[in-house]
């Protein structure tokens, strides 16, 4: 994999940078669509539902659904890292959790048919507290329904690995 730097001006001539991205061409696969049933965890949900359809690299979309309770964890400003950000502890908000919406990515994990979901979801209290953050796995249990698409991408590993540029732990996209 290779980082591509690409050179680019804006138009009003203030800022003058370079587009960096990384990035593997592949091929949509299996469009499952799906519902987690109450007591469900949502990120083991997601990987039990892959692992049963041979699925290794997914991005998935949640769009409707409550929860139990919702854990998750927020970037906050810690100085001495190298992005001047780090993640809180985790966070709990007692439910009942009404789902607003929620993207994520399926990755192989680093040990052969283990799976690493990464997942932001958006979600209010019953105050009318609206919520977001990345979902910790094992704490979000599913309360009437988690309903979800999961759309396998096929010719490209979507692993983690972690990043000496940031310090973070990000997706890492390979053509395979």
């Amino acid at each position: 994999m290779s980082v591509k730097e690409v050179p680019f001006k804006e138009t009003s001539g203030e800022l003058s940078s370079t587009i960096r991205y990384q990035a593997a061409s592949g091929k949509l696969g299996q469009v499952i669509i799906g519902r987690l049933l109450p007591g469900t965890d949502v990120i083991e949900g997601i990987e039990k539902i892959c692992k049963d359809h041979s699925i290794q690299s997914a991005f998935v979309s949640l769009s409707i659904g409550s929860l139990q309770k919702a854990t998750f964890l927020l970037a906050m400003a810690k100085e001495g890292t190298k992005l001047g950000i780090a993640y809180t502890e985790p966070i709990e908000v007692p439910g009942p959790i009404e789902f607003l919406s929620g993207l994520g990515v399926v990755c192989e994990g680093e040990t052969e048919g283990e799976l690493e979901t990464h997942f932001h979801a958006t979600f209010s209290n019953e105050k009318k507290e609206v919520y977001g953050g990345h979902l910790v796995k094992g704490k979000n249990p599913t309360l009437a329904t988690i309903d979800l698409s999961i759309i396998e991408v096929k010719g490209v590993k979507l692993g983690r690995k972690f990043d000496e540029e940031t310090g973070f732990v990000l997706m890492s996209p390979e053509s395979i």
